[in-house]
């Protein structure tokens, strides 16, 4: 574990969100509300394109962490990592059509009763410069002591 890295910050990556990605999306995680299928219904709610549920937040963010994931500074031990959790505050919503540029850097870095725990957090904008979500990215590394 390296709490110098706190703080640090990687390259930004831009996702391009396409039509087919957000209905291919929303038919795997049993999504059935036509704003996220339907241009037609889409356009009639007033949306120019089918609105991407909101989980599909980590469609265009994960790529975003895994660069500070594997970053050696951070000092992430795999094999002895599990799943934290994750928390999301959404903008406005995502529509098929929009650039979101996704920064990620890390938040803290702790050691609890034996284990690490790594906080990531990304900022993702769209096009306009509208924060559209900010995700928390939380890892536990079992026995870091």
């Amino acid at each position: 574990m390296n709490t110098d890295a706190v703080g640090k910050t990687y390259p930004a990556t831009l996702y391009a969100v396409g039509r087919e990605k957000i209905r291919e999306y929303a038919h795997a995680v049993g999504e059935t509300n036509p704003l996220h299928l339907d241009v037609e219904a889409a356009r009639a709610a007033g949306y120019r394109d089918v609105v991407a549920p909101p989980m599909f937040a980590v469609v265009y963010s994960a790529p975003s962490v895994t660069p500070a994931l594997f970053d050696p500074e951070v000092g992430i031990n795999f094999a002895m990592m599990v799943h934290g959790g994750q928390e999301f505050v959404w903008g406005p919503l995502v529509v098929a059509g929009d650039e979101i540029t996704t920064t990620v850097s890390v938040r803290s870095i702790e050691e609890r009763a034996g284990n690490g725990f790594f906080v990531f957090e990304s900022q993702s904008v769209n096009q306009d410069g509208e924060t559209v979500c900010t995700g928390t990215w939380t890892n536990i590394v079992r026995g870091v002591s």
